[in-house]
């Protein structure tokens, strides 16, 4: 029987891990000093748990994984997360501004703004200290060399360990190889 509430515990562990939520807890359910202790006649260390005298457990029942909360960061810093640039002419680099707000509690600077590729340019103030409240900005740019649609990522990494991914999108259409012919003037035309 231990074998598989270990086998059965292994199992929840792995569906825990793929669904990114909180480890087995193989104490949950069991009264480890949390709470005022009462005395079992006889004692077992494995109290509550199934060892074969009774009616054996449905194993298709859902487990109870952890009975701790886990809290995920708070996300401290507001922006649009998109902006669509829209048809621009290849060659002819555009740039937007990205308004940021510190939403949280704390201060904190940008630690750092990567891009993805080499064809994005972000810019911010590496030295402001963004109070509660306040804002700051993250210039991107993007040199519209290739021709076709685009859609890049940006990610800034803040107070330490948080991140979020801010993208550019658009299309760069194809100019012309060759200039528009020089306009007539109305004597070349009457000749």
């Amino acid at each position: 029987m231990k074998k598989l509430f270990l086998i059965t515990s292994l199992c929840v562990g792995s569906l825990a891990i793929n669904a990114q939520v909180a480890p087995v807890d193989p104490h949950a359910g069991h009264n480890h000093g949390t709470e005022a202790k009462k005395p079992a006649t006889p004692v077992d260390e494995h109290a509550g748990h199934n060892h074969g005298t009774e009616t054996k457990a449905n194993l298709s029942a859902t487990p109870v994984i952890s009975n701790t909360v886990v809290t995920p960061a708070v996300d401290m810093l507001a922006v649009a997360e998109t902006y669509d640039f829209g048809k621009i002419p290849q060659g002819k680099p555009v740039t937007h501004n990205f308004e940021v707000t510190n939403i949280g509690k704390a201060s904190y600077k940008l630690d750092n703004v990567a891009a993805s590729c080499g064809c994005t340019t972000p810019q911010w103030d590496k030295e402001k200290v963004i109070n509660p409240g306040e804002k700051s900005s993250i210039n991107v740019g993007f040199n519209a060399a290739a021709e076709g649609p685009f859609t890049k990522a940006v990610t800034i990494t803040y107070n330490g360990t948080q991140s979020k991914v801010i993208t550019i999108k658009g299309e760069v259409w194809k100019t012309p190889a060759a200039s528009a012919p020089a306009n007539a003037s109305l004597n070349d035309l009457k000749n």
